[in-house]
């Protein structure tokens, strides 16, 4: 089965999902953001959900084996806090941190929350074991084409993923962590592609995700001198379960044109 990344002893090396659109040297930050959530999820206590992640994408990491390591920060009775960093020839490349908490009883009364407005695909319009992803700008139909999807409407992506590790189920918290980066997509696909990067991205959960389909919709994007700020609602059949948010720079010298055809 396909995925994004095979075991070598130790090491991680990537498969060619999670190779970078910006340039085949380095990694997508999707990947890198499940890598490290598959990391940290191993220190997370029993009775613990995770409920934030934050992801420092300051320095790309190669197209190159990887090592993840990690360690708890602190563990107590109603938080725990855990690090992780990505390590290739001995700098950090990435790094994380989460904060996993204790559920409990919900407070009495009400408080204010939006109507939810959250378009989902048929059933059935993706595969269990992973399908490339749908998208949906405005009032349009969901289509998995590109071309049709690059204008200056709001975007929504649905998604199905394959495992993130070879001969590993993808975990609900890695499918969750992994769309964190995918926010930009959908908050800075514009009419002439994706100009923007990520320097962080910062996944909130109210629960993990039911099922394997996961869907983003572009909630907000503020953008001023080349700094834009992404914000989209995480969600799965079941309804709204966080948020994403990235920070991202501008790359505009090398803007992604995803209308255009791919080479040969």
């Amino acid at each position: 089965m396909v995925s994004f990344f095979s075991k070598r002893g130790d090491l991680l090396v990537a498969e060619e999902l999670a190779v970078s659109p910006w340039s085949k040297t380095q990694l997508s930050g999707t990947g890198i953001c499940g890598l490290l959530a598959r990391q940290l999820e191993t220190h997370c206590p029993t009775g613990f959900v995770p409920a934030r992640l934050t992801v420092d994408l300051f320095s790309p990491v190669a197209n190159e084996p990887i090592q993840v390591g990690s360690g708890v920060v602190r563990q107590g009775t109603r938080i725990t806090v855990a690090d992780a960093s990505i390590v290739q020839d001995g700098k950090v490349r990435a790094r994380a941190s989460v904060a996993f908490l204790t559920t409990g009883v919900e407070p009495e009364g009400r408080v204010w929350s939006p109507a939810p407005d959250l378009p989902m695909p048929p059933e059935g319009c993706v595969s269990a074991e992973g399908s490339p992803p749908l998208f949906k700008s405005g009032d349009r139909e969901w289509s998995h084409d590109f071309a049709a999807n690059q204008n200056a409407d709001r975007k929504i992506s649905w998604h199905s993923l394959p495992p993130l590790v070879e001969g590993e189920p993808i975990s609900p918290f890695q499918r969750a962590a992994f769309l964190s980066d995918a926010a930009n997509h959908v908050c800075h696909w514009g009419s002439h592609g994706a100009g923007y990067i990520n320097t962080d991205a910062t996944l909130t959960l109210s629960r993990l995700p039911l099922g394997y389909e996961l869907g983003l919709r572009a909630d907000s994007t503020v953008a001023s001198e080349g700094i834009s700020i992404g914000t989209a609602t995480l969600y799965d059949r079941v309804g709204p379960l966080g948020t994403c948010v990235v920070t991202t720079m501008s790359n505009a010298r090398r803007q992604i044109d995803f209308s255009a055809p791919s080479p040969p």
